[in-house]
């Protein structure tokens, strides 16, 4: 009982992203696609996709793409580049990412701005090595306001089919509630392979109901 409350208290008190404090080896990338799916309660259904890839463009320099969309309503587009900052070994590494893209609301799109200082350790627990990474950063959706977001990623990494995951996101800024998203997932994988699906739940402070999400990973 004592260890599964330390892997859920590793797993929750950890708060998205990626790869966040890592970085691609030359030439390695990766890409994740996913879509999320609610039920209304008018019985139709809503829905998101997202796509992110990255590229290990040199050993200390990772480049990316980031695309979220829902329904047409609104979306992003962001491109990134990420370098690392220090790396302290087996108390862990920071990294910095510089991004700038659009979002849109319908057929109205505006710049977007963000700068991610990200946190990256590996951890053990009974059921094997697991890994955390903090984010923090400043959005600037430069029609509406500016974003201050803090994230957390944590998941297991052990040689197994199934390891858990879970991932928390919040964003606040001035005279508005804070915004928060909880995903708590599965990762399948089998030991061979470089690709992995991902199953999940997600649940936000803006809706009332729960969301499922399922996504495919592919490291190449």
């Amino acid at each position: 009982m004592y260890r599964v409350f330390l892997l859920l208290t590793l797993l929750l008190a950890a708060a998205p992203a990626q790869s966040g404090a890592w970085l691609r080896e030359k030439d390695a990338a990766f890409t994740a696609a996913s879509v999320t799916a609610f039920k209304d309660s008018d019985g139709s259904y809503d829905y998101k996709s997202s796509l992110y890839a990255e590229w290990g463009l040199r050993s200390n320099l990772t480049v990316g793409f980031d695309f979220e969309e829902n329904r047409d309503f609104y979306g992003h587009a962001l491109l990134f580049a990420r370098v690392p900052i220090a790396d302290f070994d087996r108390r862990g590494r920071f990294a910095a990412e510089l991004g700038a893209g659009a979002h849109h609301r319908h057929a109205r799109a505006w710049a977007l701005y963000k700068v991610t200082l990200s946190y990256g350790k590996g951890f053990q627990t009974g059921w094997g090595n697991g890994w955390l990474v903090i984010d923090a950063a400043l959005e600037n959706r430069t029609h509406d306001a500016v974003f201050r977001k803090l994230d957390v990623t944590a998941g297991l990494s052990a040689q197994r089919l199934v390891n858990p995951l879970i991932q928390i996101e919040t964003a606040h800024t001035s005279n508005k509630s804070l915004f928060w998203r909880v995903r708590p997932s599965v990762m399948i994988k089998t030991r061979k392979s470089q690709t992995a699906w991902v199953l999940g739940l997600e649940r936000t402070g803006a809706r009332s109901d729960t969301g499922l999400i399922i996504a495919i990973w592919n490291e190449f």
